[in-house]
């Protein structure tokens, strides 16, 4: 369906209209960047350790020399084929900022429960470089709700972005994003996750969609997403994002 076609005069007097909600909207924005950097922070005393490449590493250790970390939780689970469409389109996008991230003292990593076998074959085929590490046999995934287990999902409600939710709702893994900070003593604090739609602004194809004539043109979230690897097929399942 064609939107009303007006004069340049009229299209002039609506685009103003809505510059108006989009600077409340980077007003908003920014008190939000604001608060989300004055939340209070928890140490992290649990001794997580991760699989590598270069072998086991602590937390700590992750954060490769930087005094801050970006985990995402990428949904790689350990009987699973292949990643996540949805964590993968958010991962089609890191491999460029990392040069960004790693100047301005932030690490990132991406995070699965898959064994590091898994992980590696699927970069190599996904094409990325960005750090990868397997929390296989650690608590670290179920810690920050992200993974759960059969007993979990049988439960009457599992917890997930903050809330109680009804178990057919969740799924074994599901993705987020989790910031930490070491500071001088070798302390590690989480400071931040965020689960769901939260980690949506790192991915830069949707915000240039929403400015695309057609939007981002879904029937449900990301239902349009393939792995980059996929696009040439002609069906293939929603996303698993939601």
């Amino acid at each position: 369906m064609q939107n009303e076609v007006v004069s340049r005069e009229q299209w002039l007097e609506a685009r103003r209209a809505l510059l108006l909600k989009e600077k409340e909207a980077t007003r908003l924005r920014d008190s939000v960047n604001a608060a989300r950097l004055a939340l209070p922070w928890v140490r992290v005393d649990e001794d997580y350790v991760f699989d590598t490449p270069e072998g086991k590493k602590s937390l700590a250790d992750l954060f490769d020399g930087r005094s801050q970390l970006l985990i995402y939780h990428f949904m790689l689970g350990p009987d699973w084929d292949a990643g996540c469409p949805g964590c993968s389109f958010l991962s089609d996008h890191v491999d460029g900022a990392l040069p960004h991230l790693n100047h301005h003292d932030v690490t990132w990593v991406a995070v699965s429960r898959a064994p590091l076998d898994k992980i590696a074959a699927y970069k190599r085929r996904m094409g990325w470089q960005f750090p990868w590490v397997s929390s296989f046999g650690s608590d670290f995934n179920f810690d920050y709700h992200v993974s759960f287990s059969p007993e979990d999902l049988a439960k009457d409600k599992v917890f997930y972005n903050f809330t109680p939710m009804p178990p057919e709702d969740a799924n074994d893994e599901l993705p987020g994003l989790s910031a930490f900070y070491r500071n001088d003593k070798g302390e590690v604090f989480h400071t931040y996750s965020s689960y769901a739609r939260g980690p949506e602004e790192l991915i830069g194809t949707l915000m240039i969609l929403d400015r695309a004539p057609k939007g981002r043109n879904e029937d449900s979230t990301m239902n349009f997403v393939r792995r980059h690897d996929e696009y040439e097929e002609a069906q293939k399942a929603p996303s698993c994002c939601h």
